[in-house]
């Protein structure tokens, strides 16, 4: 693909365009943005800098010439002394036709430069406070990400050869893939038909033992000849399917705990449809972990039990646990949060999308009634890692033609669920908007003032470092609110990947440090590393919790008959 000397004007109109590109994307941005500002107030947003704004522009057009020369001398077979590498984690770029060719060498280079540009041209625009300022840069990677070359047919190198390898099959198959995608309404992610819940995913042995409207209650077959006296209630996010806790038997949390000798129940919420679209907050704490923990307690005929909440499962199930301390009910000895906030002063990207204008909106829509689609949120919450979530696939499925590899992780994630208007409103207003929930007695649920301090048992927190879901920071924040002993530990990754950290592979890390008293930062600066997995210090946290070794009771009692094998049929109940 390299380019003769008779392609000199057509690699210098090329070039002309893509510098020009990085100031009409400037321009674009400004104008969207002075639109936005203008709708929100009469007062016009503040104007940068002009000093520092010259600066920026001047460096950025010395850059775009160094550039240029640079590919001007490729394409005279002369050595390059100006590159624009891109980040870390960055693939898009990656395949050798981008550097083949001149022209296409330029262009994603001057791409990355243009989007270099933008993100500092970003950070010299004043903002009102930290939510404005990280909304001008959410919105900046957005417009960035979009216009990347990759993914366009005209400007990718990748699917021009594919398409004359192919014959245009390549082309022919990524039409095919996009009607398919049309008429199922998301991106394929991962080859859907090779995973069945219940088959493959999510087959850890148990039983249905209860159920309700909003929810199942699975109780796991223990795999050890003794168990813990105590059983452990697992309430997973209601946003999502809980088998992401249980994908393969090699990576199930759910399958670990039971192999540490626990009685393992766990919430399988319902997927919501119009008939549930009334339910409240207050319905999902009353109907889901108060429930679960009131029939484990009987299944298990104990005083206590050991509770465990995920993301906003743990929001619910804290919140649970207050109104149970209200009503004089002391039923749970510990608790485990995994990634989950209690104070949101900080929502990470999550808290871009809601505002008092857009929470409004949706207070009018479907705050009486009504559902929130599973697709908002799973656009939600793709937009949030756009070119790994979007993009990647846009440019796999569609312009190359690929069939998509199958990944039950992807799996999971194409499975989404539907939430109630009225819950999903008041959560958002009640806890993202207005943060209430830390403060004592501001909320009142189930008839109960909310005071999560007189929560005295001991905790296990666990955050993950690289979470753009629930910041490591904000999730520590947990330790001033609650009441008892606090076991904060840092797991490394993300929001899933750090959480579901197999201790069979012991891979990646984590920090612990028993001091709490001091800030997010100071802790962090004081904690030791350690390598591996959090599972195996989070069991041994456990073990003296879970009461006197007996032997195993059988699934549910004469009350609580099991109803259907694990994992049931709420969970295979697909909302898109």
């Amino acid at each position: 693909m390299a380019q003769g000397p008779n392609n000199n004007d057509a690699f210098l109109g090329s070039a002309m365009q893509f510098m020009q590109a990085g100031q009409n994307i400037t321009q674009q941005f400004m104008e969207f943005m002075g639109k936005s500002g203008s709708q929100e107030s009469a007062t016009p947003p503040p104007a940068a800098d002009p000093q520092a704004l010259n600066a920026l522009q001047k460096s950025f057009m010395d850059q775009q010439m160094s550039l240029w020369q640079a590919m001007l001398a490729k394409q005279q077979g002369q050595e390059q002394n100006f590159k624009v590498a891109p980040e870390p984690g960055d693939r898009r770029f990656s395949a050798p036709e981008w550097r083949e060719s001149p022209i296409y060498d330029y262009t994603h280079q001057a791409y990355l430069l243009n989007t270099k540009f933008l993100k500092e041209m970003v950070e010299l625009m004043p903002s009102a406070d930290d939510k404005e300022k990280n909304r001008l840069r959410f919105m900046a990677r957005q417009v960035a990400d979009a216009m990347a070359p990759s993914n366009f047919a005209a400007t990718n190198p990748e699917f021009i050869k594919l398409a004359l390898e192919t014959k245009g099959q390549s082309i022919t198959d990524g039409i095919n893939n996009l009607v398919k995608d049309f008429e199922k309404g998301r991106i394929s992610m991962t080859d859907e038909s090779v995973f069945e819940v219940g088959k493959n995913i999510a087959t850890t042995e148990g039983a249905v033992v209860y159920e309700n409207e909003q929810m199942q209650l699975i109780q796991y077959t223990p795999l050890t000849p003794k168990v813990g006296t105590r059983p452990l209630v697992v309430v997973p996010p209601c946003i999502n399917k809980f088998y992401v806790m249980d994908l393969q038997p090699e990576n199930s949390l759910i399958r670990f705990m039971v192999e540490q000798g626990n009685t393992v129940f766990l919430v399988s919420w319902r997927n919501p449809k119009e008939e549930q679209g009334n339910l409240t907050w207050e319905d999902y704490l009353e109907h889901g972990p108060i429930a679960a923990l009131h029939v484990a307690k009987e299944i298990c005929k104990v005083k206590q039990v050991n509770a465990l909440g995920f993301c906003v499962g743990g929001t619910i199930l804290t919140s649970a646990l207050a109104v149970l301390k209200g009503r004089g009910e002391d039923i749970v000895s510990s608790l485990t949060l995994l990634t989950t906030l209690l104070d949101f002063s900080d929502t990470g990207e999550i808290g871009l999308f809601i505002d008092e204008k857009g929470l409004a909106a949706r207070e009018s829509t479907i705050g009486k009634g009504g559902l929130l689609p599973a697709s908002d949120l799973q656009n939600t919450f793709s937009m949030l890692r756009a070119n790994d979530l979007v993009w990647n696939y846009v440019t796999s499925n569609y312009l190359k033609g690929q069939k998509p590899q199958a990944f039950d992780l992807l799996y999971w994630n194409s499975d989404s669920t539907n939430l109630p208007g009225p819950f999903a409103c008041w959560y958002m207003r009640n806890l993202y908007l207005e943060n209430s929930l830390r403060v004592p007695g501001r909320l009142q649920m189930c008839g109960q003032p909310i005071d999560l301090g007189t929560l005295k048992m001991p905790v296990y927190l666990l955050a993950t470092r690289e979470d753009h879901i629930v910041p490591w920071q904000s999730a520590y924040e947990s330790t001033r609110i609650l009441g008892g002993d606090v076991r904060f530990v840092l797991g490394a990754s993300g929001h899933i990947a750090g959480v579901i950290n197999p201790a069979s592979k012991n891979k990646r890390s984590y920090w612990v440090n028993e001091d709490v008293k001091n800030e997010s930062a100071a802790w962090l600066t004081a904690a030791e590393e350690k390598k591996g997995s959090w599972w195996n210090d989070w069991s041994a946290w456990l073990k003296p919790l879970a009461g006197e070794l007996r032997a195993p009771r059988k699934l549910g009692n004469t009350k609580y008959k099991p109803i259907e094998p694990a994992p049931g049929r709420y969970v295979r109940e697909r909302a898109v």
